[in-house]
């Protein structure tokens, strides 16, 4: 064998080895991101008060008060989402249920967010709880951009 030809199966196994080796890694890095998609994160861990704190100010500037239609208080809170977050927690054999006047309390409308993060953003993504805050869990990213904007510049 030629020093020509041993270069070349040296190149063609380094090639190999170094395929292998990204092949493994991308996996490797690839199995927390599984986990987390798979529901393995934990909510309570995650820090959601920059996200709950723009979406505050975009949607009442802070005021508890607030009324727009059927959407009330600090994170305008629908009659559906504390309807779907009274089903959650039964789903979760919890007795705690919220009313609508609870939409008007400050601390039961950020429990009520984390209730629906921890129930359908298991991944804790952020684009995704903004735009389902402002769209639903069925939101169109085209009908939620604009929202999903001004709550980004919120955060900066």
């Amino acid at each position: 064998m030629s020093c020509d030809e041993t270069a070349s199966l040296k190149r063609l196994f380094m090639t190999k080895v170094i395929k292998i080796v990204v092949v493994t890694m991308t996996m490797l890095m690839a199995v927390p991101a599984i986990a987390t998609a798979k529901g393995n994160a934990n909510v309570d861990s995650f820090d959601w008060t920059p996200v709950i704190n723009a979406i505050i100010h975009v949607e009442s500037r802070g005021n508890a008060k607030a009324v727009s239609g059927k959407s009330c208080g600090i994170m305008q809170i629908t009659p559906i989402c504390v309807k779907e977050c009274n089903r959650i927690l039964q789903v979760r054999k919890s007795q705690k249920r919220y009313t609508m006047d609870d939409r008007f309390d400050a601390e039961k409308s950020k429990e009520m967010f984390l209730l629906m993060q921890s129930f359908y953003n298991k991944a804790n993504d952020v684009e995704h709880a903004i735009r389902s805050w402002n769209g639903g869990q069925k939101y169109s990213r085209r009908a939620t951009q604009g929202y999903y904007e001004k709550v980004m510049r919120q955060m900066k």
